[in-house]
């Protein structure tokens, strides 16, 4: 298998079409001064050069709250996607329950945690090479030859091309080379983990040069499925990339970069994980059900990772595109363009109900996304008083999916109430596996998004030392789309009875929405020292609106759907930031801290209603949500053996207002009522149709998150030759896995460790890693069982894994 993986890699050097775009080359550090950094708060000079503003910059004179990463740091510490970089950046939260229903977090903000909306967009930009990415989900490729990803923090709409109302992430492959080099780099770890990347760079002319980058990643699953036989959670990951710069004249370059990547995980399951008591008729609830059918999990410790699906799994997805960045340099400014055209191809297949009956035997929106962006920035040479960056911005997406859920033989016992049994009521629905057995609702569901916008930001030196920095930005966003269900039994038939009709409903609506919006911000910094740099920073910022395309509720009558709730009005934005970045040592210790505040008018939150007949619930607007807190990034060389770092983030994230909220699953499944409630987890109990959540935290965030590590080296075989340990830490306290926090969805806490220790030489590296040492149980995620049956699915993380790496530059 290694040599097989070797041999493709190598192959494909010479076969990598078009990949990711590049940032300006100009703007870009060298080689030897991104190395330079190790995980963000890593000791350092103080010298990093990042792109977080438009322009080459270093780290700690940038006014921003930002976390750097480099390539090295990456390597070293195994994150190889972001779901591993969340380790190493306390602020940052990324949640998947598969690849389309992913999200990015900055400081608990960002997107509604659950299932992805297609009409909705996202609040943490997702950029690679300049090029913005439309969808959270395009964005768990592997990393392919990156040099550095940037974690931005906070309103950054003044800058970047798309409206980013929480943060960005900002990643920057290597660029071109006109000196030949390669690299290459094999893993080889426990499940049968394999890694292979290699890269190739030279000129090819004068004036021409290219890049051809490569990664494969293979490794057995995590998670057995006894039914199938079969390792899920595997990983199945290829990726391509490849470069070419023209540097047509002294002034003038041009880079052409594509990328193809294809993933086949055969994940993502959720399974058995607990029972919790919720208000749905004892006979009704899982404990009851499952007796019903004879049926018992496989364990009933999820750590155990045995599963028994009975329907297919599948997270195919195909991720690409091609871009060309022009940078002309006139003098007194540089003009760059960025145009690119990308793609995501999305291919599942889940086991809806999570468990061995077949109940939900299909449940799956394949999608397919095409996106179109422009932009055109003209920046300052950075040698005045007054510099500027100036900039335009056209974004096109196009979003087509095709919904599909099936109910399987079990689903009327299930779904459908059998107090009919007891009555002796004829017929008894739920007794006839018929009724819902072959039950189908076929989705399609169109979107058209389509985004205009201009934006500056001034960087006026008022006197000495001192910089006021304001930004503005004027934005346009014109979405529409359909969503069309279509309801037939298992005979074919579209005429429903109505206990068909309140398991899947048929919908047909067509959204749209327009405005415009004008946002801005202003920094006010402070050279106090060459080493000590404060900032002060105030954003008005604008999340567009969004169209519903998961199906409405219904209207108060109960007999069609509420067109009023097929629009959500933008999030409106306060957010204020204080900030100080110090050096201290001659530059061998770093202390950089940040405090925050920021409150989101009409937050977009997924809610229900207490309608179970839309699947995946839709979006509304609650009241406001606030997050506070603060973060710190610190780091110490006491010699030249010794690193150590220590970062950290304290967030209170809360719904301020939220009155119309989703009940969490001990207050759900009850006769719904408008009057007075019953208590939470009795059976039988009346149910309310909304809950009143506003105090309480916002899901998937810690109040504590913290990474910490370091490494100790010593010389050997001469003065280029080095034997080091390495240890990366991280630590999370407990959080909320439900949008409503409910007593059965809290995760606690937990902390990973992960040690490394190895020989490097020059360009020469060799090491062996374990991550999880201690082999933590820990969930990513909880989630509950449709129909509110008490049944609480979990998705683990990965347990301990260890192998060796070896890497080596030409």
């Amino acid at each position: 298998m290694l040599a097989h993986l070797s041999g493709l890699l190598l192959a494909s050097t010479t076969l990598a079409g078009v990949p990711a775009p590049s940032d300006p080359p100009a703007a870009d550090p060298t080689p030897a001064a991104a190395e330079a950094q190790a995980t963000p708060g890593a000791p350092t000079s103080g010298d990093i050069v990042v792109t977080a503003r438009r322009r080459a910059e270093t780290q700690q004179t940038v006014p921003i709250s930002l976390s750097v990463l480099s390539g090295k740091s990456l390597s070293d510490s195994g994150a190889f996607n972001v779901n591993r970089v969340q380790q190493q950046i306390p602020s940052l939260q990324f949640y998947s329950s598969n690849p389309r229903n992913s999200a990015i977090n900055i400081r608990g903000l960002g997107a509604p945690f659950g299932l992805t909306n297609d009409g909705i967009e996202q609040g943490v930009g997702f950029y690679v090479d300049g090029v913005y990415i439309g969808r959270i989900g395009a964005s768990t490729f592997d990393f392919v030859d990156v040099d550095r990803v940037e974690v931005l923090r906070g309103p950054q709409g003044t800058l970047y091309g798309k409206n980013t109302t929480s943060g960005a992430l900002n990643i920057t492959t290597r660029a071109p080379s006109f000196t030949a080099e390669a690299r290459g780099e094999v893993t080889y770890g426990n499940h049968d983990f394999v890694q292979a990347k290699a890269s190739v760079s030279g000129p090819i002319t004068d004036t021409l040069a290219v890049r051809l980058s490569s990664s494969a990643t293979t490794r057995h699953g995590t998670i057995y499925d006894i039914a199938s036989n079969t390792d899920l959670h595997r990983q199945r990951n290829l990726g391509f990339r490849g470069q070419l710069l023209w540097k047509a004249t002294d002034a003038l370059d041009l880079t052409l970069s594509g990328d193809f990547n294809v993933q086949n995980p055969l994940c993502c399951v959720q399974y058995y994980a607990r029972v919790g008591t919720t208000q749905r008729p004892l006979n009704r609830q899982y404990p009851a059900l499952a007796a019903a059918f004879g049926y018992t999990p496989p364990s009933l410790n999820p750590f155990d990772r045995v599963i028994d699906l009975d329907a297919k799994i599948n997270s195919r997805q195909e991720i690409g595109g091609a871009s060309l960045v022009a940078n002309w340099d006139l003098g007194p400014a540089t003009l760059t363009s960025v145009s690119a055209w990308r793609y995501w191809d999305w291919q599942p297949a889940n086991d809806r109900d999570f468990i061995g009956l077949p109940i939900t035997t299909v449940s799956q929106n394949p999608s397919q996304q095409r996106q179109y962006s422009q932009e055109v920035r003209l920046a300052s040479a950075g040698k005045n008083r007054l510099d500027y960056t100036v900039g335009a911005f056209f974004f096109n997406q196009r979003i087509n999916t095709q919904g599909s859920q099936i109910q399987g033989p079990a689903a009327s016992r299930y779904l459908l109430n059998p107090n009919c049994i007891a009555a002796a009521t004829l017929p008894c629905n739920a007794t006839n596996p018929a009724v819902l057995n072959g039950l189908t609702s076929t989705n399609t569901i169109r979107f058209d998004n389509t985004s205009f916008a201009v934006f500056g930001k001034l960087n006026w030196e008022a006197f000495s030392n001192f910089h006021v920095q304001p930004g503005l930005r004027v934005n346009y966003d014109k979405k529409s789309g359909s969503y069309v269900s279509v309801v037939t039994t298992g005979s074919g038939s579209t005429t429903l009875n109505a206990d068909q009709a309140a398991t899947l409903a048929p919908q047909s609506y067509s959204p749209r929405f327009s405005a415009w919006n004008v946002s801005g911000d202003i920094t006010l910094s402070y050279d106090f020292t060459p080493d000590v740099h404060g900032f002060a920073t105030y954003a008005k910022s604008f999340k567009s609106g969004g169209i519903n395309l998961s199906g409405l509720p219904l209207n108060a009558a109960g007999t069609a759907v509420d067109l009023t709730t097929q629009t959500v009005k933008p999030e409106k934005v306060d957010a204020f930031e204080l900030g100080l970045k110090t050096q201290f040592l001659d530059r061998r210790l770093t202390l950089n801290v940040a405090a925050f505040w920021t409150e989101i008018g009409d937050y977009q939150a997924t809610v229900n209603n207490g309608q179970l007949t839309v699947i995946r619930g839709y979006l509304a607007n609650a009241g406001k949500v606030r997050s506070r807190g603060f973060e710190f990034d610190s780091s110490f060389r006491p010699s030249k053996r010794v690193n150590l770092y220590f970062n950290g983030a304290y967030t209170d994230a809360i719904y301020k207002r939220f009155t119309n909220a989703p009940c969490p699953p001990e207050l759900s499944g009850g006769t719904v009522t408008t009057g007075t409630p019953g208590p939470a987890g009795v059976p039988g109990a009346l149910s309310p149709v909304v809950c009143d959540i506003s105090g309480q935290r916002l899901p998937g965030i810690s109040k504590w998150s913290l990474s910490y590590g370091g490494e100790y080296s010593l010389p050997v075989g001469g003065k280029d030759g080095q034997i080091y340990v390495g240890y990366d830490g991280s630590y999370r306290t407990s959080f909320s896995s439900n949008p409503s926090p409910s007593a059965y969805t809290w995760i606690d806490g937990y902390a990973l460790s992960n040690f490394r220790a190895g020989y490097r030489k020059k360009d020469f590296n060799v090491f062996g890693w374990v991550r999880n040492a201690f082999d933590q149980e820990y969930f990513e995620l909880l989630s509950t069982q449709s129909g509110s049956t008490g049944l609480i699915v979990g998705q683990p993380g990965d347990p301990r894994t260890y192998g060796v790496t070896l890497s080596k530059n030409f």
